[in-house]
């Protein structure tokens, strides 16, 4: 695995850059050496965060993680992202034919827990609105995300409420 990290408003010392390449090196037994993995840390106050992005055969394996400790939060995604390939192993076997996640290394998923299914389905109309009006709607209903029909494209658009407390736009492509 070949390590991109980048800081956001702090100072990558050595001893946190061997850190993360250690903890995540773990992962390397189930992808080639030529997997390139993308790791931000950041600090925001007192939080302290790490994102590790995985692009590999057109699937993204993405995890983040914030602590108040940048280690435990490098511990905390390192799991997170063990969980998703185990997780997700039989999805991923019957996309991915070329070798680049390894999977006679993944553990069994345990299959008692159960799968995430859909348990309600919900109808609404959708009003014609600009993006400003459809965050209105959205605070009011007090979610933390929104589907509108946007008055200016007339697309179906989708508003929502970013970690970081401003909004996030998704404009669909055809």
């Amino acid at each position: 695995m070949k390590f991109m990290i980048t800081g956001k408003n702090i100072a990558l010392t050595d001893a946190l850059r061997d850190t993360v390449e250690r903890k995540l090196g773990k992962l390397d037994k189930y992808f080639g050496p030529e997997v390139e993995v993308h790791v931000t840390l950041g600090v925001q106050k007192t939080n302290q965060t790490i994102e590790v992005t995985i692009p590999f055969n057109g699937v993204i394996l993405r995890g983040e993680e914030t602590t108040g400790d940048m280690y435990s939060s490098i511990d905390n995604v390192v799991e997170k992202l063990e969980r998703q390939i185990i997780k997700h192993k039989t999805k991923l076997e019957k996309r991915i034919h070329e070798g680049t996640l390894r999977f006679t290394d993944v553990p069994r998923y345990n299959e008692e827990d159960k799968e995430p299914q859909v348990v309600r389905t919900k109808r609404f109309a959708i009003k014609p609105m600009d993006v400003e009006e459809a965050i209105l709607q959205m605070d009011l209903l007090g979610h933390n995300f929104f589907v509108f029909q946007n008055s200016d494209s007339e697309e179906v658009n989708v508003v929502y409420k970013r970690k970081d407390g401003n909004y996030g736009l998704i404009e669909p492509e055809f």
